[in-house]
């Protein structure tokens, strides 16, 4: 077998590759400091210390909001390659497209409004 250097390369690539996804864990290990007892068995929650019950219950507005605002982001995001080519189009078959695409946006935001989607409720019974 003929070794030559973009064998080299590839292996240098493959060790580096592994050095950095296995280079943060390690120093983890090493350099994190050891604590026994305490609060070590307590959940972490961003550097503050926890109160009360780690399992708490959220309504399901929530997941409403974040699947609202994911579906309408995701949508918006077909308008930029639009807008892009709409300068080289020929005629206003774009522009017809376009303004159905926002039309049948701005109805699922009507549907949703009348709906009662958007109405934060006052307090979220548990």
């Amino acid at each position: 077998m003929v070794f030559s250097w973009l064998n080299v390369a590839v292996l240098v690539c493959l060790v580096a590759g592994l050095a950095f996804g296995a280079g943060p864990l390690l120093g983890s290990v090493l350099l994190a400091p050891r604590t026994f007892g305490g609060g070590f068995l307590e959940p972490y929650e961003c550097g503050m210390p926890p109160h009360g019950v780690s399992w708490s219950r959220f309504g399901i507005n929530y997941y409403f909001y974040a699947l609202i605002f994911l579906a309408f982001d995701v949508d918006v995001l077909y308008l930029f390659p639009v807008a892009a080519y709409y300068p080289e189009s020929k005629g206003f078959e774009p522009f017809y497209e376009v303004f159905v695409f926002v039309l049948v946006l701005f109805l699922a935001i009507y549907y949703f409004w009348k709906k009662g989607v958007f109405t934060w409720p006052r307090k979220i019974q548990l």
